[in-house]
């Protein structure tokens, strides 16, 4: 009961539907975004999203509401929903009203926010493009993210996200001396649980946090734990000037948590049975994501697109707020490579000779295009074999699979799996590998020597690594 006043201010419950309570206060009339406490020890929290007259006022209940009934007394806590900031919250876990979820020693140490807090003003975000820099090679040539930029992570079950969000906390956490911070939006327990141990193993877990609102709790208590989550984002940012990795899994359930709350207090809905605020709703959280000139706070966010329809609206308002869209692909995952992101679906808006160089530029374009290049022959070669192509589709052939090779890495998280060492790349090192592949100065090596390694170099090192004879290079490149 952090957020208490010394003068209280009681009122009656007066209808309860659902999640949806009505109370009557005859003195002073909550204003909104207040939180009210009802039940045994304030066990039910309410928060006011309308005044329906000058005595009442209409809430969503934070909690289940059993118990609840007319004319029990409600308290008026006389602030909004408050988050804990600090750096004893460093390494925890906790639900959307700050409380530990971890079974850890209780908090000690922190200040309460609110969860509701503007944007930075335009006059203190920094206007200078600046590259995130991953240390994960595919993602850092072809699909640069943005510090302070927003990137979406498209992908099915199974095809690596949560490993691909792992590395880069392992990355974010030692080498760019940030924190995490991992916000589980209408997630189910079982993948919080496995997030934490997973963490915990890795050693990640001392500069992250992590917040979740899991998929069994009422709507108005999911469609709240992303502003907590971004409350403790903006501490870190502010106070502390970190940069911080902000991570959201998943960004669709904010929305239709938002869609459920909003059906509840009885608004018409819009198109496909959104919310009418959905836009409002969606660009309040994340345009609190930002770069200022104290720190950035870049976020990954896991997008569910709803039947793969991209003009589905909670998909075209999640793109307009994205500055990098990376799309995992399961066919990639099925031939071993990984990461599996899909290099010819995924884009990035930093991709231009104006923020990465016309050097880094030119060669995104040519491997985009060799691997193009490749995807429309691997027709010709699963009907009529290698031998029927030209030469120089042949070496063009040769030269993507190596590329497809050479953007694997092996990753720190998943040492004890794989057997294979974490690597991280520098961009520098990535651009060097892929341009010496694409000027053929591997041709002669096979394609196994470039799989799962870091910088290029590693390649000559590998036992594998005896140049082939100059006709047996082209015959061991297999359909895939």
């Amino acid at each position: 009961m952090e957020n208490k006043t010394s003068s209280s201010n009681f009122g009656v419950v007066v209808s309860v539907r659902g999640s949806v309570v009505e109370a009557r206060f005859d003195e002073h009339l909550p204003p909104i975004y207040s939180v009210l406490r009802a039940g045994d020890s304030g066990r039910i929290v309410i928060e006011v999203l309308a005044q329906s007259d000058a005595h009442c006022v209409r809430g969503i209940a934070l909690t289940p509401t059993q118990g609840l009934a007319r004319g029990m007394v409600v308290e008026d806590t006389g602030g909004p929903l408050k988050a804990p900031v600090g750096k004893a919250i460093l390494s925890r876990m906790f639900d959307v009203f700050g409380n530990t979820i971890d079974r850890e020693a209780a908090l000690s140490d922190v200040q309460w926010r609110s969860v509701h807090r503007a944007p930075p003003p335009l006059a203190r975000r920094s206007t200078k493009s600046e590259i995130f820099e991953t240390g994960i090679k595919v993602i850092d040539v072809l699909v640069p993210l943005e510090r302070g930029g927003k990137a979406g992570l498209f992908g099915g079950a199974g095809v690596g996200k949560t490993v691909l969000l792992t590395e880069m906390i392992h990355n974010m956490i030692g080498h760019h001396e940030g924190v995490s911070i991992f916000c589980g939006i209408g997630e189910r327990s079982r993948e919080g649980e496995e997030l934490y141990r997973d963490m915990k193993e890795a050693g990640v877990l001392p500069n992250m946090v992590m917040v979740f609102g899991q998929m069994n709790e009422p709507p108005g208590s999911r469609f709240r734990v992303g502003h907590a989550a971004l409350t403790m984002a903006e501490y870190f940012r502010d106070d502390e000037h970190r940069n911080v990795l902000l991570l959201i899994d998943n960004i669709f359930r904010f929305i239709q948590a938002g869609s459920e709350v909003s059906g509840l207090m009885g608004q018409m809905p819009s198109r496909l049975g959104y919310q009418p605020t959905m836009g409002t709703e969606l660009s309040g959280l994340e345009e609190r994501i930002a770069n200022t000139d104290t720190g950035a706070i870049t976020s990954i966010q896991a997008v569910y697109v709803p039947a793969d329809d991209f003009t589905d609206p909670a998909a075209v308002h999640a793109f307009s707020h994205i500055s990098a869209s990376i799309v995992l692909s399961r066919k990639r995952a099925g031939e071993g490579l990984f990461p599996a992101i899909d290099p010819l679906q995924s884009s990035s808006k930093m991709a231009t000779p104006g923020i990465v160089g016309e050097r880094h530029y030119g060669l995104a374009q040519e491997i985009r295009r060799t691997l193009a290049q490749y995807a429309e022959l691997k027709d010709i070669i699963a009907m009529l074999g290698l031998e029927q192509l030209s030469p120089e589709d042949r070496s063009v052939v040769a030269r993507a699979r190596r590329l497809e090779r050479f953007l694997t890495q092996p990753f720190f998280t998943t040492e004890q799996f794989t057997g294979f060492k974490g690597k991280l790349v520098s961009l520098k090192d990535a651009l060097d590998g892929c341009e010496r592949i694409l000027h053929d100065e591997f041709k002669d090596y096979p394609e196994s020597a470039l799989y799962m390694i870091g910088a290029i170099n590693e390649a000559k090192a590998k036992p594998e690594a005896k140049p082939q004879p100059k006709d047996e290079h082209a015959a061991g490149v297999h359909p895939s």
